[in-house]
């Protein structure tokens, strides 16, 4: 009786323990970009600026979602300090990445940072945060960890961002 009872169970259980494995196993590859997703996307941004360098490519593409996500005064409703962030990236000296920040408050205020982040050595993926509370997603330095860039709140745009800059880091770490 035990036996049979213990056959007609055993498909049943490998049926059960296929299906809790097989996610766990499928989410592993999808962690990071293959190669052919990784030269699909590189293709159609180049396709996308009309460039044949994929690092021109990919900065062109991050200042343009840099516009496209700006903080602005108007989406800071019910602030008293409204300012907006608009920021610019460039490359610099082999190995070095420019970051322009602009901050613009409500008047004639206008403050001006230029920061130039040295990339031989550093993790290339970018890290970011949208708290739920906030208007704002913060993208993190892969340098030190201190905040690096302030957006609108939107996490598709923050993660596109994020994947574009460490592309962008990747390119500019092989030189």
């Amino acid at each position: 009786m035990q036996l049979r009872l213990t056959r007609k169970l055993m498909p049943a259980t490998l049926l059960l323990g296929c299906l809790v494995a097989l996610p766990g196993l499928a989410s592993e590859p999808a962690a990071g970009l293959s190669s052919v997703e990784q030269a699909g996307y590189l293709a159609n941004l180049k396709r996308l600026y009309l460039q044949q360098d994929e690092r021109q490519a990919l900065l062109l593409h991050c200042n343009a979602l840099l516009s496209s996500y700006a903080l602005r005064a108007g989406y800071q409703v019910g602030q008293a300090q409204r300012q907006d962030r608009l920021y610019q990236l460039r490359l610099g000296a082999p190995g070095e990445l420019l970051l322009r920040e602009e901050i613009r408050g409500q008047g004639s205020d206008m403050a001006v940072r230029n920061q130039r982040i040295a990339l031989f050595g550093v993790d290339p993926f970018i890290r970011y945060d949208c708290p739920s509370s906030g208007i704002s997603c913060v993208l993190y330095n892969p340098v030190d960890g201190s905040p690096l860039l302030t957006i609108v709140r939107d996490h598709q745009g923050a993660a596109e961002l994020a994947k574009a800059l460490s592309f962008l880091i990747r390119k500019v770490q092989r030189g």
